[in-house]
């Protein structure tokens, strides 16, 4: 059997494991051959293809990003893009495909699924937002090195009295902002899915600064302000997808407090820090073992499905759960960490 992989979206800690476990167990267990796909989608739409094998995959578990290339090329935006990849994928040999993406590769690789080509989809995302899974790989990474900039903020926001913003990335789930939040001691952490009140929040850095403590504020960058205060967060650009881009919030709100409250405020934008470098241990042992359960999953002959981590066990579930609706943070799980933040 030949086996193609492709890695789509946003570069992630932990995608070089992925492709590592898979081949490797592809070939040393299932005696399989692999093709790499270059770019995403961009490969198979366009018949661009690289040598995958044990030799390439030495050396690449701590590696970040993807040796195969990254790209947010969208199959079904393009006239008779789906035809094309169907008759790539034969002229390349390849009876299976394992691609490891986020919400839009798993969304095509469900609707290219459906039209009957062979396909297994590994979750991937810093955002945690992918329902099918209790986590996805990169998340840890991403919470690690926001936490850790949270962390080295303190001592230059009590050093000079000032209050500072960090803006983590997320898109429309605020899970790297709570967790890091919470894990850095921050004073007050904002999310898409709860509008927050810009009142409260000047209120709340004016009454820790009484307290001769400076605050630390963790925004999310899809967070919104309740009032719809002018604090526009959209670019207006879009990708293949559709998607605008977010961000600035960070910056927008700093100068918002500094304004109300006459305190000293200043942005930190973490931006694409958080989706670079080594992939933390437990980025890298979920990535092998979704790896590992993809290629179990096409020599069972068991296509149209995704590998997810539920509790401690990597099940198979339906490509279509898995991309079906944003995880997002329910109120109840922001208001229980209220606790932490004050």
């Amino acid at each position: 059997m030949r086996v193609g992989v492709l890695t789509g979206g946003g570069d992630c800690p932990g995608l070089n494991a992925v492709i590592r476990a898979v081949v490797r167990k592809g070939v040393n267990t299932y005696g399989f051959e692999f093709v790499g796909f270059r770019d995403g989608w961009r490969g198979p739409l366009e018949g661009v293809t690289v040598p995958l094998g044990i030799e390439q995959c030495r050396g690449i578990l701590p590696r970040g990003g993807t040796i195969l290339g990254s790209s947010r090329t969208n199959p079904f935006a393009t006239e008779d893009g789906p035809e094309r990849i169907v008759a790539n994928l034969a002229a390349a040999g390849v009876d299976a495909l394992v691609a490891i993406g986020g919400e839009d590769t798993l969304g095509v690789a469900t609707r290219l699924a459906e039209q009957g080509v062979a396909v297994v989809g590994v979750p991937k995302t810093i955002d945690n937002d992918l329902s099918g899974t209790d986590f996805t790989f990169g998340f840890d990474t991403a919470v690690n090195i926001a936490t850790d900039a949270i962390d080295r903020l303190h001592t230059t926001a009590e050093s000079h009295h000032r209050v500072l913003v960090v803006e983590v990335m997320g898109r429309h789930a605020g899970w790297i902002a709570l967790h890091s939040g919470i894990a850095g001691g921050a004073s007050a952490v904002l999310i898409p899915e709860v509008p927050f009140d810009i009142a409260r929040v000047c209120d709340h850095v004016e009454t820790r600064f009484r307290s001769e403590y400076a605050p630390i504020i963790v925004v999310s960058e899809g967070a919104v302000p309740a009032d719809g205060s002018g604090m526009t967060l959209q670019s207006g650009e879009k990708d293949a997808f559709g998607h605008v881009r977010l961000g600035g919030i960070g910056d927008r709100l700093a100068s918002e407090i500094e304004h109300r409250t006459g305190k000293e405020a200043r942005a930190v934008v973490l931006g694409h820090i958080q989706r670079g470098g080594t992939p933390t241990a437990f980025d890298r042992w979920l990535a092998t073992r979704f790896g590992l359960q993809a290629i179990d999953a096409v020599a069972d002959g068991e296509t149209g499905v995704m590998v997810a981590l539920r509790g401690t066990a990597v099940i198979r579930v339906p490509l279509a759960e898995g991309t079906e609706k944003l995880k997002v943070v329910s109120p109840a799980e922001y208001a229980e960490a209220q606790v932490f933040f004050g």
